[in-house]
């Protein structure tokens, strides 16, 4: 019996890393990188969600060429018309997914964020009594989508939490989380950024075919569940604000919308839009990680004017990594912890010019931007993701989880 054990405590521990979505993957990349490169876990990955779609780039291309093991590639029927689809999604990615992890039976299934693929994920995974790893649990997200709510709940279904800062640990603590359980390892993604690791100059200005002379402003706006009646009210202020700026010579890089409930619908008002043939609005269904990044990076030193536009993540987690400017548009992103290059506008055409002119000729808000600090760095966030992996311990204590709330204990918190 000792060497049987002995020869499952040398097995390397089968790591499963489940991506649905184009930028959670590039978010995704340094963990996946550092358990790849890890001599103790066996890392595959479970395709899925928009990275199969063609109507969304066909980011599975990005996942192939980086070279990783993809151990499932899992289909969920989703129309992004209507509400009703994400529930008829999550149910529909609950069966695929618990079928590849019956085949795979890995020891530990990885789920990020918030989105109705994750929580398919994550349901099927413990429901299996596999340990399941929630990354970014503990943000807010109150800007009336159904963001919120899915992530408390993945991360009440999860056994191990990697957050990306202190506020979010203590979030998941104060919802009866096992201290022990908790790991503030950081944003991922500024692991890659702090390293430099994007497109070069050449390369972006190649493949977008843009010049430093004029300013450069990048797109992206998502649909909001909860608010599918307005979403043309939405979108149409932003991209009128768009053709101003595009008429005048600056340069606009659209990218479509995740593929959420009433994506289609900005999709067919940014196609109206590329119908009018503007001369300097380019859009793209995906730019992928590296180019996105190396777009970003041409804020710095001034090499190029950039401003973000738009209510992506992205705009608030990513872009204080290059010092860049950005436009929140509307509520989407509303309570989630941000630094000061952040401009809030509401969903009107005249307010979204002006901030974008404050972003590119405020000499004041612009030294604000270049002395920003991110709230989401600590660093090395996929070693210490692959450490924990490899060395927590994967017994009945980590499967059967305990409320512990702060009124149940006589001396307080502990660990």
């Amino acid at each position: 019996m000792k060497e049987i054990k002995n020869l499952i405590d040398m097995r390397k521990r089968k790591i499963v890393i489940f991506t649905g979505n184009r930028a959670e993957y590039g978010l995704q990349f340094p963990i996946i990188e550092a358990i790849n490169n890890h001599k103790n876990l066996d890392l595959s990955i479970f395709v899925s969600g928009a990275h199969l779609d063609s109507n969304f780039g066909t980011t599975l291309n990005e996942i192939n060429n980086d070279g990783f093991k993809i151990g499932a590639k899992i289909k969920i029927k989703m129309d992004s018309k209507s509400i009703f689809s994400n529930s008829q999604a999550i149910g529909n990615g609950i069966v695929m997914i618990s079928k590849a992890l019956k085949k795979i039976k890995p020891d530990f299934f990885m789920v990020y964020a918030d989105r109705f693929e994750g929580f398919a994920a994550v349901i099927a995974s413990t429901q299996m009594n596999i340990p399941t790893a929630h990354i970014e649990g503990g943000d807010l997200t109150e800007g009336g989508s159904l963001d919120d709510s899915v992530r408390h709940a993945m991360t009440k279904l999860s056994h191990i939490h990697f957050t990306t800062n202190k506020q979010a640990s203590k979030r998941i603590i104060g919802m009866g989380e096992e201290a022990w359980r908790v790991h503030t390892v950081g944003f991922p993604a500024i692991d890659l950024i702090s390293k430099s690791k994007y497109s070069s100059e050449q390369e972006v200005l190649k493949k977008l075919s843009l010049n430093l002379d004029q300013p450069i402003i990048i797109f992206t706006q998502h649909s909001i569940t909860t608010e599918l009646k307005n979403i043309e009210k939405q979108i149409n202020p932003s991209l009128s604000a768009l053709e101003v700026f595009a008429k005048k010579g600056f340069q606009i890089i659209i990218t479509y919308p995740n593929n959420d409930s009433g994506g289609n619908q900005i999709i067919s008002k940014i196609n109206n839009l590329k119908r009018k043939k503007i001369k300097n609005i380019k859009i793209y269904k995906s730019l992928g990680r590296s180019i996105y990044h190396g777009l970003l990076a041409l804020n710095i030193n001034n090499r190029a004017k950039i401003v973000c536009v738009g209510n992506s993540s992205s705009g608030i987690k990513e872009t204080p990594a290059f010092f860049c400017p950005t436009v929140n548009i509307g509520s989407r992103q509303k309570g989630r912890l941000r630094a000061n290059n952040i401009i809030d506008t509401n969903y009107n055409k005249d307010e979204i010019i002006k901030a974008i002119n404050k972003c590119l000729y405020n000499q004041k808000f612009r030294k604000i931007c270049k002395k920003t600090k991110n709230p989401y760095y600590i660093g090395g966030a996929g070693k210490k993701i692959a450490n924990v992996l490899n060395n927590i311990n994967i017994d009945k204590k980590l499967i059967q989880k305990k409320m512990m709330l702060k009124g149940d204990l006589k001396n307080g918190w502990h660990r």
